[in-house]
């Protein structure tokens, strides 16, 4: 059966990340049979990365303050997490309802597809993301 996508509910997960108003900085959007709903949203970041275990797939929507002494500024990423006892066929499945995911999550400035919960470090996201993000005034105090 195809995958299918809460169009309505996710998009609303993904606008509360984005909002400068809300503390809500991660949404998850996981699989409910062979449909990808909202699975959760919070503020800390610790709560994203426990739902990330070796018996899930699933995608999370990411706010990082990403910034140097002359500004600061957020950062958004789109984290694909499969976990280590994911079977073969679900994995390859993953790449293709990413797009259905896309269709909601449109503004990120980096994608990320981890499996290791080493990978899903906040300090190692944040690096990645100030590469990606252009002028870095803080490597001229270095």
């Amino acid at each position: 059966m195809a995958t299918q996508i809460d169009k309505e509910a996710c998009r609303e997960a993904y606008n509360q990340v984005r909002d400068d108003g809300t503390d809500v900085n991660w949404a998850v959007f996981k699989y409910e049979g062979s449909m990808i709903v909202p699975g959760g949203q919070g503020t800390d970041y610790e709560d994203f990365k426990r739902m990330c275990t070796d018996d899930c797939r699933l995608f999370g929507f990411v706010r990082i303050t990403t910034g140097d002494a002359m500004s600061k500024r957020a950062k958004f990423t789109l984290i694909t997490w499969i976990g280590e006892n994911i079977s073969g066929l679900q994995r390859a499945k993953i790449s293709t309802d990413k797009a259905l995911v896309k269709e909601i999550v449109q503004n990120f400035a980096k994608e990320f597809m981890l499996s290791e919960p080493r990978e899903l470090d906040e300090d190692y996201l944040r690096t990645e993301l100030k590469k990606a993000g252009g002028a870095n005034y803080d490597a001229q105090a270095e």
